[in-house]
């Protein structure tokens, strides 16, 4: 029996080619859809190579701009506007901060400030994190900044289920904007896949976003679903202990989980959203009622991150006094350029079973 199960397979597709492959097969669907960006155009295919082959296939679609991110949304969002579904790539997420203005006070807003009578279906994809030793501006987790604006989604990638095919959906099905978090050591992993994995388990459940109308008359129209995660050893006992994490922290958790297991003898459940705004609470909820423990993970810094988020929304659901609650996140510091350094204030894998051995 193998001790890294399913995803370490060379042969299976990986998280950035279900991407790239999702791109195109809206681009030949809809003749409405653009692609804006920075260095997009083949042969480069973007800093990351996502976009690679748009250009050849769709010259006329796909647009190479000036270095002005918030000029690149701005135009974007009237591209929306018009009718059009534009794919904004911003090259790296920490350049999110250059088009906030752009997301957060207008995309966000329109159908609010024109009475309902808009609609901006906008993509913002870009790559967050660190691990790769780019410094302390090239390797910020950021989303957490944008997780409470009122009329923006917020999608992280996984590398469970298909994440090509839910930006396929979200560009194609959308009619609001969203921020597509794309984690950047995601990229090269293969997708899970549970039939060639004799150790993990693997349920999907969907949720939208449809909006409660009585508290929030003018909300986010339904989107297509996106899916949650729940993993679990196969054949384990009834774990002891809630893992809620997105992006690579998922995948940390899933390295964790099979290592406590064979090492410890402790068996976890570990829930992976894919959308964190608005938040998909349920099946957190619903594993930690099971297992009285909960620990979030997450790459972005500590303070004010999703996890606080998540667990104030847990406390305000009901009665949790016997739940034993703990986030695990990064230190609230500038992420180093220096590998050593780097590695200490990103939570890694160690990090994260440290976390739950001291939680049992």
């Amino acid at each position: 029996m193998s001790t890294e199960p399913g995803l370490e397979t060379k042969s299976r597709r990986n998280v950035l080619a279900a991407l790239n492959s999702g791109l195109h097969q809206a681009f030949a669907a809809d003749p409405r859809v653009i692609l804006l960006g920075e260095d997009v155009l083949d042969p480069y295919g973007g800093a990351f190579k996502v976009t690679k082959g748009l250009s050849s296939a769709y010259p006329d679609r796909v647009w190479t701009t000036p270095i002005s991110e918030a000029g690149i949304v701005g135009v974007a969002s009237g591209m929306a506007l018009r009718g059009l579904r534009p794919v904004v790539e911003i090259m790296f997420g920490d350049f999110l901060t250059l088009a906030a203005d752009q997301i957060i006070n207008h995309a966000a807003k329109f159908r609010w400030m024109y009475n309902d009578q808009v609609r901006v279906p906008l993509i913002v994809r870009t790559p967050m994190g660190g691990r790769r030793g780019y410094g302390p501006t090239h390797s910020q987790t950021l989303e957490k900044f944008f997780l409470g604006v009122p009329g923006l989604r917020v999608v992280s990638v996984a590398a469970f289920g298909d994440p090509g095919e839910m930006l396929r959906r979200i560009i194609l099905e959308g009619e609001d904007p969203v921020l597509f978090i794309e984690n950047k050591l995601l990229y090269s992993l293969p997708l899970f896949d549970e039939g060639d994995s004799d150790e993990l388990t693997v349920r999907t459940d969907w949720t939208s976003s449809e909006p409660n109308t009585a508290t929030q008359p003018m909300a986010l129209t339904p989107h297509p679903p996106t899916p949650v995660f729940t993993v679990r050893l196969r054949g384990s006992p009834p774990p002891v202990l809630s893992v809620a994490a997105y992006g690579y922290m998922a995948e940390l958790a899933r390295k964790a989980m099979v290592k406590l297991a064979y090492e410890k003898e402790v068996f976890i459940e570990l829930v992976v959203p894919t959308q964190l705004a608005p938040i998909q609470l349920q099946p957190i909820l619903h594993s930690v009622y099971q297992t009285g423990r909960l620990l979030t993970l997450e790459e972005g810094s500590l303070t004010s991150g999703w996890g606080a988020e998540v667990i104030a929304r847990l406390v305000e659901t009901g009665d949790l006094r016997t739940t034993k609650i703990r986030r695990l996140a990064a230190l609230d510091l500038p992420v180093p350029a220096s590998g050593a350094l780097e590695s200490a204030v990103l939570p890694g894998m160690e990090a994260v079973i440290a976390s739950i051995v001291n939680m049992l």
